[in-house]
């Protein structure tokens, strides 16, 4: 599906759902490649068969947390995808009702803030003047990095400082904005391969922030999540789920040239091969769906007031599942 679709033109949420039929919210970029992988080899229907289940697997297309969480709180979809800022959001909004947490990672990759504007060599050079586009405002994992980078330079009484500059921006239309320049948007957050394409695209472009820098190391940037009713009452296809993206990161891992080509092909990208590929074995990207240094955002996003709950560890946003051992 090519189309950017709203939490209204999905469907209307059905009332009863039968073990078997899974709708699953996807956005753009390499980041979802677990998920083009599982679609294009039919990997959890494939499971599906192996837990005794026929799986119909819908895949809709959203752009922006806020949709996102909207379309699954519509009961519209099953599955959300999205950043580890509106996955927070969203926990703590459902806290002690609809128990919205995390069902796996889809990897570990690096978010670059790319910015056109020769005077603009860190956030701190950013003025009035300068627009920065991101997928959500103040509600994406792109938009809780900046602030908690915000947050480092300014103090967290001005962790929101830069809120009024970020615009909401699907990445395809910002990247096209920072390579061709001549538009208000001077600065992207946001995530492969628009950020690579950015700094190929255009010699002004570079990188002003690294969100693993912000972070502290390699981190789990977008995660797919679920209510707790639809883990309970779908137990099987929720195993099938997990399990066919266990084995699409192995896949993707072993065989990084037939991933690319899954990539073109499924989201009928256009972007060169090579960089693409260059991207998958970017020794700082590691597909995986265990969730790794996504604390520091929970703690952060709490402390400055923008969810109410305290998180104890990682399992408390994320269902308690043997793959998230090990997970932070």
């Amino acid at each position: 599906m090519s189309v950017i679709a709203t939490a209204a033109t999905i469907g209307a949420p059905s009332l009863a759902r039968a073990e078997g039929q899974l709708r699953i919210a996807e956005q753009f970029g390499v980041v979802y490649l677990l998920l083009n992988v599982a679609q294009d080899q039919k990997l959890i229907e494939k499971h599906g068969k192996a837990q005794g289940v026929d799986i119909k697997v819908d895949w809709v297309k959203l752009s922006g947390g806020s949709a996102v969480n909207d379309a699954l709180l519509s009961g519209a979809i099953d599955i959300a995808g999205a950043g580890v800022g509106p996955l927070l959001t969203i926990w703590d909004r459902t806290h002690g009702r609809q128990n919205v947490r995390g069902v796996a990672s889809l990897g570990n990759l690096p978010y670059y803030l790319v910015s056109n504007n020769p005077n603009v060599k860190t956030i701190a050079d950013l003025s009035d003047k300068d627009r920065i586009a991101l997928p959500a405002v103040g509600v994406s994992v792109q938009s809780r990095v900046l602030q908690l980078a915000s947050a480092k330079q300014w103090g967290d009484a001005q962790y929101n400082k830069l809120d009024k500059i970020s615009v909401a921006v699907p990445h395809p239309d910002a990247a096209a904005a920072i390579i061709n320049g001549g538009t208000e948007i001077s600065a992207h957050f946001g995530n492969p391969p628009f950020q690579e394409q950015e700094l190929a695209g255009n010699p002004k472009a570079h990188i002003i922030l690294n969100s693993y820098q912000v972070l502290g190391g390699p981190s789990s940037a977008t995660v797919l999540y679920a209510t707790e009713k639809f883990r309970k009452d779908n137990p099987k296809t929720y195993k099938a789920f997990v399990a066919a993206l266990d084995e699409a990161a192995k896949f993707v891992t072993a065989n990084p040239d037939k991933a690319a080509d899954t990539y073109i092909r499924v989201s009928n990208a256009r972007i060169d091969r090579d960089l693409l590929l260059k991207i998958i074995k970017n020794p700082e990207v590691q597909f995986k769906i265990t969730p790794q240094n996504t604390y520091p955002l929970a703690e952060f996003m709490q402390r400055v007031g923008a969810i109410k709950n305290k998180p104890a560890s990682v399992k408390e946003y994320f269902f308690d599942d043997a793959h998230i051992n090990g997970g932070s």
